[in-house]
């Protein structure tokens, strides 16, 4: 098999504000983000310590976050959009597989998602 790598993000709890409820509806309190990014091991193996030797990803959660606060938004799947075009913007970003949950779902309990994985063709697509 040969070498991969991952950066991985997980349970960021994101500032958003998803959906319409009607009185008496669960309303979640909590949106959380799952985002896994496939990049070159070339960026994880590295031969020196140093920020220029890896994938600097503190940029890409300031976009998601800035992102979240652009809402309202009706839907997980249009913000989940706007993530995928973030991450295109990212040449080192080979992959992409982002989770959005929203919790609870019905009377305190359950959390409710929508996954979305992009391949390079896909984010290649975007940029």
């Amino acid at each position: 098999m040969p070498c991969q790598s991952t950066v991985e993000l997980t349970n960021l709890e994101i500032p958003v504000e998803i959906g319409t409820y009607a009185p008496g509806d669960t309303v979640p309190v909590a949106h959380l983000l799952d985002l896994t990014l496939t990049v070159d091991p070339a960026l994880v193996l590295i031969d020196a310590d140093g920020m220029d030797h890896v994938f600097d990803y503190d940029p890409l959660i300031t976009e998601i976050l800035r992102l979240a606060r652009d809402g309202p938004y009706a839907t997980q799947e249009r913000l989940m959009t706007r993530i995928v075009q973030a991450c295109a913007g990212h040449p080192q970003i080979a992959a992409a597989e982002v989770f959005l949950r929203k919790t609870p779902v019905a009377a305190g309990t359950g959390a409710l998602g929508v996954r979305l994985s992009v391949d390079r063709a896909d984010l290649d697509a975007l940029r």
